[in-house]
């Protein structure tokens, strides 16, 4: 009876995951070097730039707290990832993502379907790394151009306080579409 409850927990977890998209605002002067090496670690070397981590990946709560300060984040919708792999995904070679690239790389129908395993927590694009080759499948960092019409807080504020820093949760989405 409690091994039916577990996996019966385990699938209402598995439906809670969360995709987090997280921009790098501010740029690289007079950042901490603490803060800067987490910037490092997501993979945030330069403004603009874009990511995306499940929220169950360890320690993500803390590395986002600690660069709050330098970052926006929230939880991107399937349209506007689809819409962001087609546009500003990258393979070796900084070449586009493209269905046949897909289905060759991944076994899997098209990017449609890429997205949805994304946005269930099925496949992470920080591992999908070829050892052998030493290549990534797909590039883990998006670059993204500044939004268009600029940023309509400050970049010295958080978002709850009329600026553009911190955790704007699904806004995150409208951002995007206006970098892409």
């Amino acid at each position: 009876m409690s091994v039916a409850i577990e996996k019966e927990e385990g699938k209402n977890e598995q439906k809670q995951v969360k995709l987090y998209a997280i921009i790098r605002i501010r740029g690289r002067v007079d950042v901490h070097p603490d803060v800067e090496y987490t910037l490092s670690l997501l993979r945030l070397h330069k403004k603009h730039h874009l990511v995306l981590y499940p929220s169950t990946m360890p320690g993500i709560e803390g590395m986002l707290r600690k660069v709050r300060d330098w970052i926006t984040w929230g939880e991107i919708d399937r349209e506007t990832l689809i819409q962001l792999l087609k546009t500003r995904g990258r393979v070796p070679g900084n070449k586009p993502l493209t269905d046949e690239y897909v289905k060759e790389k991944l076994g899997l129908s098209g990017i449609e379907e890429l997205a949805d395993k994304l946005l269930k927590g099925e496949i992470m694009l920080h591992k999908l790394y070829d050892k052998k080759n030493k290549v990534w499948i797909i590039k883990p960092v998006f670059r993204l151009h500044p939004p268009r019409g600029g940023f309509k807080g400050s970049i010295k504020k958080h978002y709850g306080a009329g600026g553009e820093l911190g955790y704007r949760g699904p806004a995150i989405n409208e951002l995007i579409k206006r970098m892409l």
